[in-house]
């Protein structure tokens, strides 16, 4: 058995990638459009092709759940955001149902490729003591061949989004689609990630064969997905969704999802739109029902520390203040005993008891 990270070979260029999302660049689909993508087979990079006309009714049947989704959350009361307190849940949500998105697009699209089982439901992988052992204290290359039983002590489980299994190549896929890795940052999240994905290529394919009616597999590789596409790093796993062509052998799937997530961000603005006037709107009708504009206009500076005094009457008081003899610090002359020990308790907080 193999198990790798996805690779890439340095320096090839995704041509028909570029060619395809080029062309939905310059093109916007009305209700009921249909178009085809033109390529030359000196472009085709892949055995496989999908146009986004022949997927476009599933596809906008996807984002059409995930806006219904989104609008159906039901926000808690939030005293610091007030009126804004469903603008704020709408953004919690996406964040959300994008990656969801995300996934069942990539479902939908891999059946363009007959080789191709994408495996979704129920797919808790053990993260058996032994391969998060071996994966924290060795090189991964230095794994390749090692694979271990699935029902070894274990100590949880990872579940990834996806497991494609490419039965021509004898090859599995574990993939994380992430909306974004932006919020990852310098941050150890996306190590530890790594390390469960890992850990658990290493009992993959002997939990194919116990889970999914004896698929077998001599090749794991696992990826990270960035769906917002910046640059990717196939050495640590790290792919952008616009290569996403080469993992499925298909070519115009990263074409397909850009377009998607165009598709997408257009429905969730004009959520966030109507939700942001909704807003305002209540907040303009308390603003005009408890005071006058002309009030509001007259009275612009809003005085935080009791009543507004000018810039010579706070002079005069911090004057005055500096001379009441309060600051001499002369009646700790005397005071150079150390203080007594005394016995300090500790634990969590408990109501005070009444005298």
């Amino acid at each position: 058995m193999t198990t790798f990270t996805s690779m890439l070979p340095t320096g090839e260029v995704l041509r028909s990638t570029a060619a395809s999302a080029s062309v939905f660049s310059h093109r916007s689909f009305g209700a009921g459009t249909r178009s085809s993508l033109g390529e030359p087979p000196a472009l085709r990079r892949q055995p496989h092709i999908v146009r986004f006309a022949e997927v476009e009714a599933d596809l906008d049947l996807l984002i059409d759940r995930a806006i219904a989704a989104i609008a159906d959350g039901e926000p808690v009361e939030d005293e610091i955001l007030g009126h804004y307190v469903h603008i704020a849940s709408l953004v919690r949500a996406v964040s959300f149902r994008e990656g969801k998105l995300l996934e069942q697009a990539v479902d939908r699209l891999a059946k363009a490729n007959p080789n191709i089982v994408v495996l979704t439901q129920s797919l808790k992988l053990p993260l058996v003591k032994a391969a998060l052992e071996a994966v924290s204290g060795n090189d991964w290359s230095s794994l390749d061949g090692v694979k271990l039983d699935c029902e070894a002590p274990a100590k949880g489980s990872y579940t990834p989004d996806l497991i494609l299994v490419n039965r021509a190549r004898h090859t599995a896929y574990i993939l994380d689609l992430k909306r974004s890795l932006a919020s990852y940052g310098d941050t150890s999240r996306l190590e530890e990630l790594k390390l469960k994905m890992m850990a658990s290529a290493m009992v993959l394919p002997d939990w194919l064969y116990k889970h999914h009616k004896r698929m077998m597999v001599d090749t794991v590789e696992v990826a990270i997905v960035d769906g917002a596409s910046r640059p990717s790093d196939h050495a640590t796993g790290i792919w952008a969704l616009s290569e996403i062509d080469d993992l499925l052998e298909i070519d115009g799937v990263a074409a397909c999802m850009a377009e998607l997530r165009l598709r997408f961000g257009r429905r969730v603005q004009q959520l966030l739109e109507a939700e942001a006037r909704k807003a305002l709107g209540v907040v303009a009708m308390a603003i005009s029902d408890t005071a006058p504009a002309a009030a509001i206009v007259a009275n612009p500076l809003i005085a935080l520390n009791g009543p507004a005094r000018t810039y010579e009457e706070e002079q005069a008081m911090a004057a005055d203040e500096e001379d009441d003899g309060h600051d001499d610090l002369g009646c700790f002359d005397d005071q150079d005993d150390e203080p007594e020990p005394v016995r300090i308790r500790v634990g969590f907080a408990r109501r005070p008891r009444r005298h």
